[in-house]
C-alpha cells in the first residue's frame, strides 16, 4: 500500500539533494573559472607524472608489481582484481575483516586503528616488493588526509579511484572532514573518476583528474545460449522510484520480473544474474542514484548487460552518449510513458532488438572492459 507521507518525504529529500548538488557544482565551477584552471588533457597528465617520477621507466604488460587497497563489497574481486592481474602481480589490502567500517565506533576509534595498520602494512610491502604503483579505492570516510600523505611518502605512484563523485565528492562532513574525495584527492598522483562533471571539482582541490567510466569483465559478463523466456527483467536493489515505475508498468499490462534485495525474486548470484540478462528480451535499467531520483551517473550495469549480450533499455542521461550510440547500441527512455511505449515497440520488433543487442555487445566488448580502463591509466602514467 502506498504511503503518501513517505512519498512526500522522498520527494522532498530528492529536491533537497538536487539543490545541494547544484549549489556545490556552481561553487566549484565559479572557483574553477576564477582561478583560470583547465582540465588536464593526456599530454598534461603525462607531463605531471613524468615530473613527479622522472626515473620511471615503462615495463612490459604483465611485469608490474601492484599494491591494491580496496574492500570487496560484492563486485570488486570479480572486476578490478582480474583486470589488474593482467598487468602483473597484485598484493591487496582489505581492512574489513579486522577493521569493520560498519561498526558504530568506527569514527571514534576503529578508523584510526585501521589507518595506522594500513600505513604500517603498506610500508612493509613497499620495502619487500618495491611496487610500481599503488591503486586505491578509498574515501574520506575511510582514511584521513595524513594517512594518504604517509602512503605517498613511500615513493610509488598512487592512483585514487572513485565512483559517483556527482553525489559523493564531498558527501557528508563530520569534524570538518568530507566523507568523499574532497580532502584526500590532492595527495594522489592521479585521480580516476567515473563522473565527468566532477573533473572541475578535482582541479579546484589541487588534484590531477582523469575521467573514465566503469567497465565490465568479459570472462564473467558473457552471453549464455538460453531461450528468451522473460519479456522484461530488472536486476538491482528495490529503492527510490524503481518499485513505483515497475508497478505502473504492471498497471499498463507490462510485467517486469525483478531480482535483487527488496524484491520478491530476491538477490541473485553473479552467474544467475548474467543468465537472466541472456534469458530476457529486454533488460531494464535506471540511471538515478539511491535516494535521489534526478541525480544520474554511469553505472557498472551500463556495460555489464550489453557485454552479457542483453538488450539494454535504461533511463536517459547525457553521459551515456559518451559511451554508446543511443538507439543503435542501447535504448534509452525518459519517463514511464515513454518507457512503456518503447517496451511495446521492442517486443513487437524482435529483429530490431537483435540488431541493437548485437551492436551493444560489440561496442562493450571492444571498448568497455576493465582491462582497457587500466590499460589507459597505466599507459598515461608511463608504467607500461
Amino acid at each position: 500500500m502506498n504511503d503518501p507521507l513517505k512519498t512526500c518525504r522522498r520527494r522532498f529529500r530528492s529536491w533537497e539533494n538536487r539543490v545541494r548538488l547544484k549549489g556545490e557544482l556552481e561553487r566549484y565551477e565559479t572557483a574553477f573559472t576564477a582561478r583560470g584552471l583547465a582540465i588536464p588533457d593526456d599530454s598534461a597528465i603525462r607531463l605531471a607524472l613524468q615530473n613527479g617520477f622522472p626515473g620511471l621507466r615503462p615495463k612490459p604488460k604483465g611485469a608490474l608489481s601492484i599494491i591494491a587497497v580496496y574492500h570487496h563489497y560484492n563486485w570488486e574481486d570479480t572486476s578490478l582484481r582480474p583486470a589488474l592481474e593482467r598487468f602483473g602481480t597484485v598484493r591487496r589490502y582489505d581492512w574489513f575483516g579486522e577493521f569493520n567500517h560498519a561498526r558504530r565506533d568506527w569514527r571514534r576509534s576503529v578508523k584510526a586503528d585501521m589507518n595506522r595498520d594500513l600505513v604500517v602494512r603498506i610500508g612493509q610491502w613497499v620495502v619487500g616488493e618495491r611496487p610500481d604503483v599503488i591503486f586505491t579505492y578509498l574515501s574520506g570516510e575511510l582514511v584521513f588526509p595524513e594517512t594518504v600523505q604517509a602512503l605517498r611518502a613511500y615513493g610509488a605512484p598512487m592512483i585514487h579511484f572513485s565512483l559517483n563523485d556527482k553525489e559523493h565528492f564531498v558527501g557528508k562532513v563530520r569534524g570538518g572532514l568530507a566523507f568523499g574525495s574532497r580532502d584526500i584527492c590532492r595527495f594522489f598522483d592521479l585521480c580516476w573518476t567515473s563522473t565527468e562533471d566532477a573533473l572541475k571539482k578535482y582541479c579546484v582541490e589541487g588534484a590531477i583528474p582523469l575521467y573514465l567510466p566503469e567497465g565490465a569483465n568479459p570472462e564473467l559478463h558473457r552471453p549464455w545460449e538460453q531461450e528468451k523466456t522473460i519479456d522484461v527483467s530488472f536486476v538491482g536493489q528495490c529503492y527510490g522510484k524503481r518499485p513505483e515505475t515497475i508497478r505502473r508498468l504492471g498497471e499498463a499490462g507490462i510485467r517486469v520480473e525483478a531480482f535483487g534485495y527488496g524484491w520478491p525474486g530476491g538477490p541473485l548470484s553473479t552467474e544467475e544474474m548474467v543468465r537472466i540478462y541472456s534469458r530476457s528480451r529486454i533488460n531494464l535499467g535506471f540511471g538515478g542514484v539511491e535516494g535521489h531520483d534526478e541525480t544520474y551517473c554511469i553505472k557498472g550495469r551500463d556495460f555489464e548487460i550489453p557485454m552479457s549480450g542483453g538488450l539494454y533499455l535504461t533511463e536517459y542521461h547525457p553521459e551515456l552518449e559518451t559511451v554508446y550510440d543511443l538507439g543503435k547500441e542501447i535504448v534509452t527512455y525518459r519517463g514511464v510513458d515513454e518507457l512503456a511505449a518503447k517496451i511495446r515497440h521492442l517486443l513487437a520488433n524482435p529483429d530490431e532488438v537483435e540488431a541493437i543487442r548485437q551492436a551493444g555487445f560489440r561496442r562493450a566488448w571492444k571498448e568497455h572492459t576493465w582491462e582497457m580502463r587500466f590499460e589507459r591509466v597505466f599507459t598515461l602514467m608511463n608504467l607500461i
